[in-house]
């Protein structure tokens, strides 16, 4: 993966200027060095400009970024991040269509395809990406994003100056462009964070290319397009039928994500999302001669605190131990201490530009720079929860009758430290409901859905709008500040496609959660793994680590220049310090509870510092 970044605008020449210019270019790409460190690049024209910080993966010699091809003078340029899968079946197509190539890059790949058949070209790529592409022809420049939003694209547009990059940091390298926060963006860190409205950047002024979106910005504007959507349709295949259809699509997309010219790795957790990609990889592997690494991660100690509970029923090292010996791999188990995880809250928002998800991201990032020292790819059983209905929302009778979202249906567990003046100003109630109306009549619906079958679709919705969104956030950010590229082999649009459609009783035949994707692994994982009843993430249970965030919280809350301190209330504050955590009834999703709450004020206040932001009203 990369980082891009760049500009646009028809009225200006950049190249008369192109110290200046260049020089800009070159901050762009140094701030998002830890997204490519192992090669940088930049190229101006007259209407615009790229910068590139490179991850090499495919094609390491002769996939250098920005690329450029000409055709009947016209030169055109690309700034790209991602993954194709589907390369080799592009590339031939174009090679019949007339196209040399010089490498055996993806980049020159979509290059060639838009050249060749325009924006709608992109409708064609099966893969992760974020790219950028000026036509000289058109004097336009587009901005594509995959369809499931796994790559990261933000923007912002000033007096027809269109800036770009794949985070915000990039954006704020940009001479005269300033981290502002206005109502809408304390309302997404307060109200609905660390999730973010679908396109919100939070800063005033920045938005982000929807996912299955392009952007084309001209003389005459811009203009925002889909080229893909979920359609809702009737579901006419059988249940073996559908069973047999998602073994297919899902180990595809597994084998898919495997092209890589330097070695992969899984992340493995013994449950059926990850054992099952971790499974065909290393099935696939083994063809080669070659055998997989594995990696799984934990807490120091945390066997010693560990307190089951609905949300994380049992510890994933027995079932770790289970799925080594059955895969074969070279198994490495990465364990996180207390110290580590609450000092990487802050590189956390460093690789995010925003407050994250606590401790939750901390300590991912911590892992993601320990797997980096063996490997930098990896693929991920991420989003398969969002997709197969895995959640206790989907299945919670209050979470499917609750008109909010059901990962925060109460919202007071959100002003237990908020002033009141602050939580009036917010107006919280009221952003959250219009967000969650709002997005609510996106649901594709279908003519014939029983008012339950209705529901199941706005929750299905909801959740991979909203909350798949937050993960592959999380998991872009945490991989990509530490060099290293998370695949999400889940995420592939056919298989969202497909299992959007299927029944919610051929997804739980049986009663049990998640069966469609439990059936279609058989043969691939035992089933002591297959049915394992479903628990998230880990996070650690020492009280010790609450003491010490504890400990950081009241050390903040002494300093009078603390910018956080303005929003809290100090009574509120000392209460909330000196009761008992409730491990068991987390605020946004399953994990962040008590101490996740202290990590995350302890980020929005390092933030906000950092960043120098300025309240923008």
């Amino acid at each position: 993966m990369c980082g891009i970044a760049g500009f646009y605008c028809a009225k200006k020449h950049y190249l008369k200027e192109p110290a200046r210019y260049e020089s800009i270019l070159s901050s762009m790409a140094s701030v998002q060095r830890h997204r490519g460190p192992d090669d940088e690049g930049i190229w101006l024209w007259e209407h615009a400009g790229f910068s590139h910080a490179r991850l090499s993966i495919i094609d390491l010699a002769g996939g250098r970024q920005p690329m450029t091809k000409t055709d009947a003078g016209q030169t055109f340029a690309i700034v790209y991040n991602g993954e194709l899968y589907n390369t080799g079946e592009l590339r031939k197509d174009l090679r019949d269509c007339g196209h040399t190539f010089l490498t055996s890059s993806d980049t020159e790949v979509i290059l060639a395809g838009y050249m060749e058949f325009g924006p709608e070209f992109v409708k064609r790529l099966n893969g992760i990406f974020a790219f950028a592409i000026l036509d000289p022809v058109k004097d336009s420049l587009f901005l594509f994003r995959d369809r499931s939003g796994v790559k990261p694209l933000f923007y912002t547009v000033r007096d027809g100056e269109v800036v770009f990059s794949s985070e915000l940091k990039g954006i704020f390298a940009f001479p005269g462009i300033e981290p502002e926060l206005d109502r809408r963006g304390l309302n997404e860190v307060f109200s609905v964070g660390p999730a973010r409205t679908s396109g919100c950047g939070v800063f005033k002024g920045i938005e982000e290319v929807l996912p299955g979106h392009f952007l084309c910005c001209s003389q005459e504007g811009i203009s925002d397009r889909f080229y893909w959507r979920l359609e809702s349709r009737p579901h006419t295949d059988s249940y073996e039928r559908t069973v047999e259809q998602t073994s297919f699509l899902v180990t595809d997309a597994i084998r898919r994500q495997m092209v890589s010219d330097v070695p992969i790795c899984t992340f493995l957790s013994g449950g059926v999302d990850s054992s099952l990609v971790s499974a065909v990889c290393a099935a696939e592997l083994k063809k080669r001669g070659e055998r997989l690494n594995t990696f799984s991660f934990d807490f120091v100690d945390n066997d010693r605190y560990f307190k089951a509970n609905s949300f994380q029923p049992s510890q994933d090292r027995p079932f770790v131990d289970k799925m080594v010996e059955f895969l074969g791999s070279r198994h490495h188990y990465l364990e996180c201490d207390n110290l580590t995880q609450a000092d990487r809250l802050y590189d956390s928002v460093l690789a995010h530009d925003l407050p994250a998800m606590g401790d939750i991201d901390s300590s991912m990032l911590q892992f993601c720079s320990m797997v980096k020292e063996h490997n930098k790819v990896a693929l991920t059983g991420e989003c398969a929860d969002e997709i197969f209905g895995g959640y206790p929302w989907f299945h919670r009778k209050e979470c499917f009758e609750a008109h909010t979202f059901p990962w925060t249906m109460d919202l007071n567990a959100r002003k237990v430290l908020l002033s009141d003046d602050f939580i009036q100003f917010l107006g919280m109630e009221d952003y959250v409901r219009e967000t969650y109306e709002r997005s609510v009549a996106e649901t594709p619906r279908l003519d014939g859905d029983t008012p339950e079958e209705a529901r199941r679709r706005e929750i299905a919705y909801l959740n991979l709008r909203w909350f798949m969104q937050t993960l592959l956030n999380r998991m872009d950010r945490d991989s990509m500040y530490s060099g290293l590229e998370a695949r999400v082999p889940f995420a592939d649009h056919r298989i969202i496609e497909y299992v959007w459609n299927v029944p919610w009783d051929m997804k739980t035949r049986g009663g049990v959660v998640k069966n469609l994707l439990r059936q279609a692994g058989r043969g691939h994982l035992p089933d002591e793994i297959l049915f394992r009843r479903k628990s998230p993430y880990p996070k650690t249970y020492d009280t010790n680590y609450e003491a010490l965030l504890v400990k950081r919280v009241r050390e903040m809350a002494a300093d009078s220049n603390a910018p956080v301190m303005q929003f809290l209330d100090r009574k509120k504050l000392e209460r909330f310090l000196l009761s008992p955590s409730d491990y068991g009834r987390p605020w946004y999703g399953q994990l962040m509870a008590g101490p996740q709450m202290l990590a995350y004020i302890l980020q929005v206040n390092f933030w906000m510092e950092h960043y120098h932001i300025r309240i923008a009203l």
